[in-house]
């Protein structure tokens, strides 16, 4: 079986497909900032350092594939100058660090599955727009040009004469952290916590079908460019903070909206992402062969909770 080397490989996402791939039957080698053991014989951490711009270089030359997951966490701080220079490098040096890895090696790579985000995507004008097909330009705000200059730095692969597939990620649901784990912490005491009027619509994928679409792209070479990673029902927040309420409490909750001010004094900038409607298309992996275990909200909250 080929071997993978994964960027971000410890990351939510990374786990969670690092142990998919060993399911299937791959050797998995995962890139780390710091030295690690595996009792599994199939799973192996070699290091890298994008500030630096190092790789181990035997991990490299036994790979087959590249997956990069790597980043800092959008939502993870508030946003600051800093921040918002940290999750740009984050990804744009760990791209750079493949990029240069590729040039200046001897290497057997035959593709790189780089992670991306819809955040690469305007919000939508009004209820009747068309959901947004990758062809779409960036958006003009922070994340789109992050999501941009993200993109950018891991093109230079395609002239290298590797296959790139660019993965745009939308609102990961996973049991283990991340935003339905956030939509959860209210019900605790019995809110259903509505962002601002919930009419947002909200792009979003369960973590299974998210890795599923990372080996789908891995494992079919007619797969290269942009695709988005988002289930076929975009729903909107009320509706999504609801369908899990309903789950978790049944009748036995109340909704509540938390202003759109409110947001903004708790999480500052971020608050415009949070509240941002995004309709996006899952057309183009659907025609390129992918199928979906989890197509609605209610089945993937049915499946987490």
């Amino acid at each position: 079986m080929p071997t993978i080397l994964i960027g971000g490989g410890s990351g939510l996402i990374g786990r969670k497909l690092s142990t998919m791939l060993l399911e299937k039957g791959y050797d998995v080698i995962i890139l780390s900032r710091k030295t690690k053991t595996s009792s599994n014989p199939k799973l192996s951490y070699a290091l890298w350092n994008t500030d630096n711009q190092a790789m181990d270089i035997n991990a490299f030359a036994k790979s087959d594939y590249i997956i990069n997951l790597a980043g800092e966490g959008v939502a993870d701080k508030r946003w600051s100058k800093k921040r918002k220079k940290i999750i740009e490098e984050s990804r744009t040096k760990s791209c750079g660090l493949i990029v240069n890895t590729l040039r200046n090696n001897a290497n057997k790579i035959k593709a790189v599955i780089n992670a991306s985000a819809i955040g690469w995507y305007g919000k939508d004008e009004n209820n009747t727009s068309p959901a947004f097909t990758e062809d779409a330009p960036p958006a003009n705000d922070f994340f789109g040009e992050t999501c941009r200059k993200w993109e950018a730095a891991i093109d230079p692969v395609t002239a290298l004469g590797k296959r790139l597939v660019k993965i745009r990620v939308g609102m990961v649901l996973s049991k283990e952290a991340g935003a339905l784990q956030e939509f959860a912490k209210p019900l605790r005491f019995g809110f259903a916590a509505v962002l601002g009027n919930g009419k947002q619509i909200q792009s979003w994928i369960h973590i299974d079908d998210l890795c599923r679409i990372f080996i789908h792209a891995l494992e079919n070479e007619s797969l290269s460019g942009a695709y988005n990673a988002v289930a076929p029902g975009p729903v909107d927040n009320k509706t999504l903070v609801t369908t899990l309420a309903k789950k978790v409490k049944g009748s036995f909750y109340i909704p509540v909206y938390v202003p759109s001010f409110v947001l903004k004094l708790a999480v500052g900038e971020l608050s415009a992402e949070l509240l941002k409607s995004i309709t996006v298309s899952s057309t183009r992996i659907k025609d390129a062969g992918f199928q979906f275990i989890f197509p609605s909200a209610e089945a993937a909250v049915n499946d987490l909770v």
